[in-house]
């Protein structure tokens, strides 16, 4: 088939590393550069990047509701285009540009967690499995016929970027079967009763409330490890927390208390107790909490912030 592949984060990129292995993928579509860093250097998405790497066009338009856009991607004349979170919306005239339309690789089990971060909410929430959707893409968000799927177990130890790097990876293998299958797949409803957003992350998000129990901060710790990851403050100093443990123990003190213990850092929560396991202070590297407390100490029954 004759492709054009939209995608824009390293997520996307061993898609269109397997994609063109075996079909003809004769446009990249990724976001714009931004800058970034100090220097304000201009900084090219993963997916550009693999693309000029493998000779292969890259487009960066702002937006595709203009016509001269819409024109230039009719123009392409491929079978079929291949989306995994490009990052903007394809109005109608896009969607039907190709003979076969748009199809979307999605990370979650749809009809479950349509939106932009399902799979740091698959993990925040305590699902027991995720997985990719192959989906016909149309007009709405994430509302597509679902034309295949695969699940994937989330265990209590999964993280955000675990289960990133799994889905990636299920994506690109089933995007190939899809295509190779395309005019034999069914095309399945899905059932809006059991959707729900999986909502944008946002910084505030971020910081741990103790006030809440050990459990959903400890889920909250895996879905968020390790971007954008979650943190507290002590003593205004920020440390940032990348692996925990939820003791649901009552522990007798007031939610984001420091509790006496011999073997490391313990909170109290709102209900239960988290043990941090692993743990990064302001501008230092990441660390087992037995490491920064060699030459770092919490202070007893005071409190985290």
């Amino acid at each position: 088939m004759k492709v054009v592949f939209m995608g824009t984060p390293d997520f996307s990129v061993p898609v269109l590393e397997k994609l063109v292995k075996e079909h003809e993928v004769i446009c990249v579509y990724t976001r714009a550069p931004k800058e970034a860093g100090r220097g304000q250097k201009e900084t090219k998405t993963p997916v550009h990047l693999k693309a000029e790497e493998l000779g292969i066009e890259v487009r960066t338009p702002k937006t595709l509701r203009n016509a001269e856009e819409q024109q230039k991607f009719k123009n392409l004349q491929a079978d079929i285009a291949v989306v995994v979170a490009y990052g903007l919306i394809l109005p109608k005239e896009i969607l039907n540009a190709c003979p076969n339309g748009c199809l979307n690789i999605h990370a979650s089990l749809l009809p479950r967690w349509r939106g932009a971060a399902p799979i740091q909410r698959a993990i925040e929430m305590g699902d027991e499995k995720s997985g990719v959707t192959i989906m016909q893409m149309d007009e709405g968000l994430d509302t597509g016929d679902m034309l295949l799927k695969k699940e994937v177990e989330i265990t209590d130890t999964t993280t955000g970027g675990e289960l990133h790097d799994a889905l990636s990876q299920m994506g690109a293998d089933l995007i190939m079967e899809a295509l190779k299958n395309y005019s034999s797949l069914k095309h399945e409803k899905q059932d809006e009763t059991l959707t729900c957003y999986a909502s944008k992350l946002e910084k505030e998000e971020t910081h741990l409330d103790f006030s809440q129990s050990a459990e959903v901060l400890e889920r909250k710790i895996r879905a968020f490890n390790p971007f954008p990851s979650t943190y507290f403050e002590y003593k205004g100093e920020r440390f940032k927390v990348h692996e925990a443990e939820a003791l649901m123990a009552d522990s007798g003190y007031a939610a984001g208390t420091i509790i006496p213990n011999d073997s490391g850092l313990l909170i109290a929560c709102g209900e239960g107790m988290l043990f941090i396991t692993k743990i990064q202070r302001q501008g230092k590297k990441s660390m087992p909490i037995e490491e920064l407390l060699r030459g770092f100490q919490f202070t007893p029954d005071e409190m985290v912030a």
